[in-house]
């Protein structure tokens, strides 16, 4: 009995080793598959990893390069600059002052073209006065006009004096009355009287020696008028002979003549005022 007992636990055994040994064997094959897969993965990876690896040293060898360059052409520059100290020195500070003063001068300017502005107002609102104060004379015998801000007021010879002469006529002073009157209400302005003549040789004789002496003459004449008669403040008033040298017109023709022999009273600008408006960027 035992040794039937014997045999019949060997042959289970060998029946149930039989029986297992394939499914072990098709266990392990999958499993051998699965880490072959893996394996080959992971050499991919390698592979993309060492290439990668690969490419970033050629970069970093370029970038060194680079680096290198770049560095050299620094030195050079700073060397450069160093030999240009001086002047980029003095250069940068120029232009950090000019910088700074951006905003004053704009300022400035804008004071400046409101002093222009209000000026300008100031001399139309004269010539309205001043032709308003003439009434209807002609054209050629007295013109008020304004050129490049300047208020000029042109009376004609014949109207003010007698030929070759600068003794002032009656209608004369009466004209020179109503441009007075304007003058006096203006009391912050100056004003220049101007002789002018044409280029006829001054044939008067007496204590005259030119059109020079005449034009000086003629225009004394009209401010001493204007002060005796007429109290305008001599302070506010200058006298000069232009002579022949000044013409607005052709002296070939009589016209011409006539036009150029005038009496001229230009409104001077305020120059005080202007010279403060220069000085007003350095307060």
């Amino acid at each position: 009995m035992k040794l039937r007992h014997i045999m019949f636990v060997g042959f289970a055994s060998a029946a149930l080793f039989s029986c297992s040994a394939p499914k072990k064997l098709k266990k392990c094959g999958e499993n051998y598959t699965k880490l072959d897969s893996v394996y080959r993965v992971l050499m991919m990876e390698n592979a993309k990893c060492q290439a990668q690896r690969t490419a970033d040293l050629d970069k970093m060898k370029l970038l060194e390069a680079q680096l290198a360059d770049s560095k050299a052409n620094s030195n050079q520059v700073l060397n450069q600059l160093k030999d240009l100290s001086v002047i980029s020195g003095s250069q940068a500070e120029s232009i950090k002052k000019s910088l700074d003063n951006i905003g004053v001068k704009d300022a400035y300017i804008k004071d400046l073209q409101s002093a222009i502005n209000r000026k300008d107002s100031l001399n139309m609102a004269l010539v309205i006065n001043l032709k308003s104060a003439v009434g209807n004379l002609a054209d050629e015998d007295i013109n008020v006009k304004v050129d490049k801000g300047v208020v000029y007021v042109d009376i004609s010879d014949k109207m003010l004096f007698k030929s070759g002469s600068y003794e002032i006529t009656d209608r004369a002073s009466e004209v020179l009355g109503k441009v007075a009157k304007v003058i006096i209400n203006q009391p912050d302005i100056e004003f220049l009287v101007e002789g002018h003549t044409d280029n006829k040789p001054f044939k008067g004789g007496g204590s005259l020696l030119d059109n020079w002496d005449l034009s000086v003459k003629r225009a004394t004449a009209v401010v001493r008028v204007l002060q005796n008669k007429y109290k305008v403040p001599p302070s506010r008033m200058t006298a000069a002979g232009r002579g022949e040298y000044m013409p607005i017109a052709s002296n070939a023709t009589k016209d011409g003549n006539a036009i150029n022999r005038r009496t001229r009273i230009v409104i001077l600008p305020q120059l005080d005022q202007f010279f403060k408006l220069l000085e007003k960027p350095n307060n």
